[in-house]
């Protein structure tokens, strides 16, 4: 068996979202032995084309399944509620969209109320018109965002609670729920540029990476890592999730993206998950094949895994 706990994501959007789907497939993942369901978030779909993945990227229509996105703390609550041991990730939430004090009770909350099972995966955030939506600057990114997860955490720590800081001050004041674990469940934090991945490191969050190709897997986790320890953190404590924009398919794939293809050929590249220390991955499924079949696959895969 593998060491990397395998995940997948939620139908909260596309074709086959629907609060059925959602809670059939939490069910049935902890069933067949999975680790955790996921969601995420995304705010609204533009009706013009954008640079996908934030500047630079290729630009294209958005998808249709932007248009309608269940909102992952709610679904993730909802998921809490009909399971009991499976764990709840967010990959992942962008923080700036939300008050830091509101957004860290919410989380605390989804903690208490399942048990202590919630990961969490923070972004920034990375589409104009969602940044124009919640009224925050783009400009927010970076400082910003690494004094929104201090700010988080002060709310996760003993009261009474305080933070002074150059975008976001808290009172002195109690805060409540705390979630189950002091200081807070686990946190990871999304990005590939040197900069994101450098902060996550200072802060001594955990990494959240979606997968392209090896090489630049490795390379950034090894970054990450060599950082952590340069800023006193253990490395071996701070979780690494895996995040994959493909499919498990009933046949093999000929030229295939890591961790996608058939059962047999994905178990073979989680060893090599396992080698660089993965905690966690999951799979953000991109067809539109049903929650049942892919429920399925993912069984076949923990057979050979």
């Amino acid at each position: 068996m593998s060491g990397v706990e395998l995940g997948i994501g939620l139908p909260t959007s596309g074709l086959h979202a629907s609060p059925e789907a959602i809670a059939q497939t939490a069910e049935e993942a902890e069933r067949i032995g999975l680790g955790s369901v996921w969601a995420f978030e995304r705010l609204l779909r533009p009706t013009v084309p954008i640079a996908m993945g934030g500047k630079g990227g290729p630009v294209m229509d958005p998808p249709e399944a932007f248009g309608t996105v269940y909102d992952p703390l709610e679904t993730l609550t909802y998921a809490a509620g009909r399971t009991s041991r499976i764990r709840l990730g967010t990959s992942v939430l962008a923080a700036l969209f939300h008050n830091p004090v509101v957004l860290a009770r919410r989380i605390a909350t989804l903690d208490r109320l399942s048990g202590g099972r919630l990961l969490v995966g923070l972004g920034q955030g990375w589409m104009a018109q969602e940044f124009e939506a919640a009224g925050v600057p783009m400009a927010r990114r970076g400082a910003g965002f690494g004094e929104h997860i201090e700010a988080m955490r002060a709310v996760w720590g003993p009261d009474p609670v305080r933070f002074d800081g150059r975008f976001y001050r808290i009172p002195e004041c109690e805060i409540g729920p705390k979630p189950v674990r002091p200081g807070g469940p686990a946190v990871m934090v999304g990005g590939v540029a040197p900069t994101a991945i450098e902060r996550a490191a200072r802060l001594g969050t955990g990494l959240s990476l979606v997968v392209f190709e090896w090489d630049m897997l490795r390379d950034t986790i090894e970054t990450f890592r060599r950082a952590a320890e340069a800023a006193g953190h253990d490395p071996s404590a701070l979780p690494v999730t895996v995040q994959v924009n493909g499919d498990v398919t009933a046949e093999p794939l000929d030229g295939r993206a890591p961790l996608t293809g058939s059962p047999e050929q994905v178990a073979g590249d989680l060893t090599r998950l396992n080698d660089l220390g993965v905690h966690h991955v999951l799979w953000m499924w991109m067809s539109d094949t049903e929650p049942a079949e892919r429920l399925r696959l993912m069984e076949r895969l923990l057979a050979h895994a």
